[in-house]
């Protein structure tokens, strides 16, 4: 036979010290951390396709500097679209990009223009510059917030028209809008 352990002896009067035993229930799993929030997947995948397509059209048509920004939809009746461009309609609120960048000037429009319409502004006044200066221009040499601005007018559907405003308002470098009602 084998030495005798003397480890199983102290086991042995350890089990006679304690008593009997019963086995304890499983603790219970912790609770689980909250469920992650609901995320609008295809409206994410709608505004990456409209930024890339945005990108692709910045060199179909690219205004210059003493451009007219001119544009109306046909829920714009034509009386008043002829008043917004012979600067008789006036902005109730106005918006100055110069000095921003591309996607700062592009994101501060756009929460504007969703600020105006939900405070039931219907005319507004955008000062985007002429692009004169080396910065404010692109490789092609036109004014890179004058183009972004006119396409993201085209592209809004709230937006029912714009012209450039009249020289004493900033002529070629602003644009008033006239947005739809809520």
């Amino acid at each position: 036979m084998g030495e005798h352990d003397p480890r199983d002896d102290d086991l042995e009067l350890f089990r006679q010290a304690v008593g009997p035993v019963r086995p304890v229930a499983a603790a219970p799993a912790p609770p689980e951390g909250p469920k992650p929030r609901p995320r609008a997947r295809m409206r994410e995948r709608d505004e990456a396709s409209a930024a890339s397509e945005f990108r692709l059209a910045l060199d179909e048509h690219l205004l210059g500097a003493g451009d007219v920004l001119s544009h109306c939809t046909d829920r714009l009746p034509p009386g008043t679209f002829r008043r917004l461009k012979r600067g008789e309609l006036s902005a109730q609120e106005e918006l100055d990009l110069h000095g921003l960048d591309a996607a700062q000037a592009q994101s501060l429009l756009r929460e504007f223009l969703a600020d105006a319409r939900k405070h039931g502004v219907g005319c507004v006044r955008i000062i985007h510059g002429k692009g004169r200066g080396a910065a404010e221009l692109d490789s092609s040499g036109a004014p890179i917030l004058k183009n972004l601005v006119d396409r993201v007018l085209r592209h809004r559907a709230d937006v029912l028209g714009f012209h450039s405003a009249p020289p004493a308002q900033g002529g070629t470098g602003a644009v008033v809008v006239l947005l739809a009602k809520r």
